[in-house]
């Protein structure tokens, strides 16, 4: 088979590697009844996000469906507006990022970084997520129906993370504020050096990290994992522990010994 000539692929790829950069909207979508349904399985992840932004910005639909996403990579990131997006399968590494407004709902599992830096709306997943599920994200609600892997919430600044199974290694890692309600186990290091916010767990916990304290319950806790929990049709486990940033990193009251040798 013959290497693809330079006409080829002139338009797939410019001089920084960038894929597609003159791209259009595929136009593949069928409306019907003010819901947009297209299928993913041969287009691009451009493509699909092209077809997307046209379908929510120029067309204003406000409800679309993809069919067979195949876990590409990418998919429905940075949508600025109120619509509701059902993607039927599973997709791969950054799915849902940097999201204001939209409410996603995935039907399959997704790979790393679902939801980073989502700023609001609803992100909703029938099965499991990989690892830095919900990165950097500052509102909305992020709901994962199966387990998740390391570091959910890394650095977390706000909204709310539910977790219907497991959390992996390093949970809240960093968190700055917002909360987590994870119904099952928490591997070790759970709220490692975590600044502000909240992490309930229905679970077991393996350790947790570096000035993460547990708390108590309060009224209004118990209110909001019934709400949040009640929203999303989540079974609630019979007890929660509430756990918290215990400030002791917030001053340092002894010098570093290289900052001993300096100051002394």
């Amino acid at each position: 088979m013959n290497p693809p000539t330079d006409q080829e692929t002139r338009g797939r790829n410019d001089i920084r590697g960038l894929a597609e950069p003159d791209a259009e909207a595929p136009k593949v979508a069928r409306v019907e009844g003010g819901t947009a349904t297209f299928d993913a399985a041969d287009l691009s992840p451009r493509l699909v996000n092209l077809e997307l932004r046209r379908l929510i910005y120029a067309e204003g639909i406000r409800e679309v469906r993809i069919e067979n996403p195949g876990a590409k990579h990418s998919i429905a990131v940075g949508l600025l507006a109120r619509c509701r997006i059902t993607i039927n399968g599973s997709l791969g590494y950054f799915g849902a990022t940097l999201g204001d407004g939209p409410e996603i709902h995935i039907t399959g599992r997704v790979g790393w970084s679902v939801a980073e830096n989502m700023m609001s709306g609803v992100v909703v997943i029938d099965k499991n997520a990989g690892s830095l599920t919900g990165a950097a994200m500052r509102g909305g609600d992020l709901v994962v129906r199966g387990h998740v892997g390391a570091r959910t919430g890394i650095d977390q600044k706000g909204g709310t993370i539910v977790v219907g199974g497991n959390a992996g290694s390093m949970t809240g890692f960093m968190m700055q504020r917002g909360r987590q309600i994870i119904c099952g186990d928490v591997g070790p290091g759970m709220g490692d050096s975590m600044y502000d916010g909240e992490i309930y767990v229905g679970g077991t916990v393996a350790a947790l990290g570096v000035d993460c304290i547990e708390a108590e319950m309060t009224p209004e806790d118990e209110e909001l994992l019934d709400r949040k929990l009640g929203i999303y049709r989540i079974d609630r486990p019979d007890t929660f522990r509430k756990f918290v940033c215990g400030k002791q990193l917030y001053n340092y009251d002894n010098l570093e010994p290289s900052e001993r040798k300096l100051v002394l």
